[in-house]
């Protein structure tokens, strides 16, 4: 008996979940119907068309326009230090002093050579002039004075080898003060009192000159051939004067002075191939140090009359390019585009489009070709869209996988 009450309660229990759920897919049906009839939710904006400015951007290293090991020309220990690691230091500025002592020894042993050797050269020179006195009057042969005057040659010829080693001895001895050869700061490499320094081997300290500083940055052949490009049409241009070089720093800070650039290399590298470029920053405050790492922007060329959309308006599928955009029936049509460069929160779009479009740029989550729309205009202050950077947030899903 109780299986029986519990068997038609159990019935009872089913049919009603039927009947609710043949409700609640009938609701349903009925909202994909009037969201059908009335349409899919869009945002769309009309495709800009207008003068753009175009950069680009590239990893870049700060260094030195002169960069200096400071080696001593004479060996002898370091005997006396008169700046520290890390001082700035201007040209001429002493550096270090090397031991002396053998080369102030030199120098007395180079003069007194010198003296013997002018002494042998002054007697041989009155001896020649008492014998052509002679000559002339017949009291010696002419042999004697040609042998004299061979005599006083090869006495001069000493006197001037000593004249040159004393030069050098001379030479030695003022090397023995190390002077700073640029105005730059000292590296903190620098040696200690004591040190042997060997000539031409030992590097005593490194110093840099810190105004200006170079960003270098390597560029591709198809960056470097559309850099000399831009320098092409922009020389043409008296306004401008070649790219604006601009540098963000590591924190996301961008550093207040302009570059431009100075030199390539001759080149392309056989491993990278790519181009070594060069630009120029003044780096009054010393803000810039060699080795830093810094985002190197290259700006100034523009594009006229190109015709943007917004980056997140561009979905990807099996390899192929496309927007989607609303027709003159309301309807979504996938549009397949040609992307050129990316500026900002925009592309450039070199064909596939025209000014007139309307791109959707939100509610793309499954949006189908061919599904009617209900259109919402919006501009690219509403979205947030910018020339300078991609400042806007993705709601939605705008690259498709190709699963």
């Amino acid at each position: 008996m109780f299986l029986k009450k519990n068997k038609k309660l159990s019935v009872l229990v089913i049919g009603a979940l039927l009947a609710s759920s043949s409700f609640w897919v009938a609701g349903c049906g009925s909202n994909q119907q009037a969201a059908q009839k009335q349409g899919q939710q869009v945002k769309v904006m009309q495709v800009i068309q207008q003068d753009t400015p175009l950069s680009s951007e590239y990893a870049g290293q700060i260094a030195g326009v002169e960069e200096v090991k400071v080696q001593s020309k004479v060996s002898g220990n370091v005997v006396e230090k008169y700046v520290q690691g890390g001082q700035y230091v201007e040209a001429g500025q002493p550096l270090y002093k090397i031991d002396s002592r053998q080369y102030e020894s030199a120098v007395l042993a180079a003069q007194a050579n010198l003296a013997q050797s002018q002494a042998t050269l002054a007697n041989a020179q009155t001896d020649l002039y008492r014998y052509e006195s002679l000559l002339a009057g017949n009291a010696i042969s002419e042999q004697t004075v040609t042998t004299q005057q061979a005599n006083v040659n090869a006495y001069s010829a000493a006197a001037d080898a000593n004249a040159a080693q004393l030069q050098r001895a001379q030479e030695d001895l003022a090397d023995t003060t190390i002077y700073a050869p640029i105005s730059g700061q000292l590296s903190v490499d620098d040696v200690a009192v004591g040190t042997f320094a060997a000539a031409g081997n030992t590097t005593l300290v490194t110093m840099g000159a810190v105004n200006p500083v170079y960003a270098q940055f390597a560029v591709s052949e198809t960056e470097y051939l559309k850099l000399m490009n831009e320098v092409k049409q922009q020389d043409g241009n008296e306004q401008t004067g070649g790219p604006v070089v601009t540098l963000t720093l590591a924190d996301g800070s961008v550093y207040p002075q302009q570059g431009r650039i100075v030199s390539s290399d001759r080149a392309l590298g056989n491993n990278t191939g790519t181009l070594t470029v060069k630009a120029v920053f003044d780096n009054p405050d010393g803000l810039l140090l060699p080795g830093m790492f810094a985002r190197v922007k290259l700006s100034g060329a523009v594009q006229p009359n190109a015709m943007l959309v917004p980056q997140r308006a561009v979905q990807q599928l099996l390899g192929k390019t496309f927007v989607m955009v609303a027709d003159a029936d309301g309807k979504s049509e996938a549009r397949t585009v040609t992307l050129g460069e990316k500026v900002g929160s925009y592309y450039i779009v070199k064909d596939g489009l025209s000014p007139e479009d309307l791109v959707v740029v939100e509610g793309l989550s499954n949006l189908q070709e061919g599904v009617p729309l209900s259109v919402t205009m919006v501009t690219a202050d509403d979205m947030g869209f910018s020339l300078d950077e991609d400042t806007t947030k993705f709601d939605d899903s705008t690259v498709v996988s190709n699963e």
